[in-house]
Parts: C-alpha cells; sequence; structure tokens
C-alpha cells in the first residue's frame, strides 16, 4: 500500500492511502463543529485522523480522541500525529459501538463524526473493504453514532454530523432517540444552480427543541471556491 503525506499547512501533515483519505466533506464538518480551544472532543470514524487534523492548525481542542476500528487507518493516523508533532490527539482503535477501556463517558464537550454515507444495502458496495466500512453501514449505523456520542457527551455537549440529504430523516429520527436534540441545520450545493449533496447538522444533548436553518453553503461560484471554502481550506497561520 502506497502512503503519502498530504500538507494542511506548513506544520500539520495527514498521512493518505488508497484505502484511507480525505475529502471536502471533512474541511466542511470541522469548520461547522465550531470547535473551541477549552473543548475535549472525539472523531469517532476517524479513518486517516482528517478532522482531527484540521483541528490542529488553529487553537486546536485541549484534547481529542481519534477513533477508528480499523488498524490500518489508526496507524496512518499515528503517522500524521508523530510528523506533526501534535500532542492532543489520542488515536484509539476501537469500535464505537462499544467504545474503549477508560473511555471519558460523560464528559465530551464535542463529538464529530463523518459515517458511511449509505446504508448497507443501499448502492453498489465498493469491493475493497476498507472503501466499504467507510461508505456503507456495515460495522456501524446512523442509530449507532448517536448512541455512543449520547454516552459520550457530558449535558450540553454537541454532536456534529455530515450526511447525504436523503438521509436526514434518519439522522433526525437517531439523534432525538438518543436525547440529542438538533439545533443548526445546514444545506451544501456545488453550487447556486445545483441541488444539495450534502448537509451539516449538530445537536446538543438535553436541549429543548429548537433548530435553526442556516444560509445555504456553495463550493464553487463561477470563478472557483467561493470565498468561504477558500477560507476553511486556508492554512490557519494567519489567522
Amino acid at each position: 500500500m502506497i502512503m503519502k503525506y498530504e500538507k494542511l499547512n506548513e506544520k500539520i501533515f495527514v498521512c493518505t492511502s488508497d484505502d484511507h483519505t480525505f475529502g471536502t466533506d471533512a474541511f466542511l464538518l470541522a469548520d461547522f463543529s465550531q470547535y473551541k480551544r477549552k473543548d475535549k472532543a472525539c472523531d469517532l470514524g476517524t479513518g486517516c485522523g482528517i478532522i482531527p487534523l484540521i483541528m490542529q492548525r488553529h487553537d486546536p481542542p485541549q484534547i481529542t480522541y481519534a477513533v477508528d476500528i480499523q488498524e490500518g487507518a489508526v496507524e496512518q493516523l499515528k503517522l500524521g500525529i508523530e510528523k506533526s508533532n501534535v500532542n492532543t490527539i489520542v488515536p484509539i482503535c476501537a469500535d464505537l459501538k462499544e467504545l474503549w477501556e477508560n473511555a471519558p463517558v460523560g464528559m465530551l464537550d464535542l463529538v464529530t463524526c463523518n459515517p458511511p454515507y449509505k446504508a448497507s444495502n443501499a448502492g453498489i458496495e465498493s469491493s475493497l473493504t476498507p472503501h466499504r466500512i467507510a461508505r456503507h453501514e456495515i460495522l456501524c449505523n446512523i442509530d449507532d453514532v448517536c448512541r455512543s456520542a449520547e454516552k459520550l457527551l457530558k449535558f450540553g455537549g454537541r454532536l456534529c454530523i455530515c450526511n447525504r440529504p436523503e438521509r436526514l430523516a434518519d439522522v433526525i429520527s437517531a439523534m432525538k432517540n438518543h436525547n440529542i436534540e438538533p439545533k443548526r441545520l445546514r444545506f451544501v450545493s456545488k453550487s447556486p444552480e445545483s441541488p444539495p449533496w450534502l448537509f451539516l447538522i449538530e445537536g446538543k444533548k438535553g436541549s429543548k427543541p429548537f433548530m435553526k436553518i442556516m444560509p445555504q453553503l456553495y463550493i464553487y461560484n463561477s470563478v472557483g471556491f467561493t470565498e468561504e471554502i477558500q477560507d476553511m481550506y486556508s492554512t490557519g497561520e494567519n489567522l
């Protein structure tokens, strides 16, 4: 397996491979999460660790548990952590459905997850096992994610997820079933002319019902990336 390092800024690198890589949705979710320096956080299904490493570019959470069931993904994350010389990411190889020994139950401010978008019996499944795990609900589903997030979050803690628009009802239902109230929702389109291809949603543990619908986010305009997307991709070194 060929691995390489992708530079996020002059100090932060992520180790990628054909099995474990990342896309625009990771930057969208990291930005949407509005993480804070004081936060204790966790990224479930972290893959190569792209979301925790994006957060390292500027005022990262005080600690981020980065959890994945695949040993290969966690090894890549460890390489990224080592090359980036960061000490606030804790790589964990574990099944998110069962958490892990000494997990910070009821202690976290923020949980993020870029989950498998497709149900296990929906669409054409890739022949590569890591790709199937990343794209289809084979080893976990959205209900599993919300159940584990409820355990990890303290009262008022936040769960931030991205998914495809056709799964919106499933995500809202799973959140509510596990005492996580949807509070913010934002749809993402490639351009003003195209329908949404992604949504970003935040829920708060134990909160009262009230959801804010945010302005739509566009990836491209007539000349390239929109200013908002350019800001998300910026290195963060001059912020």
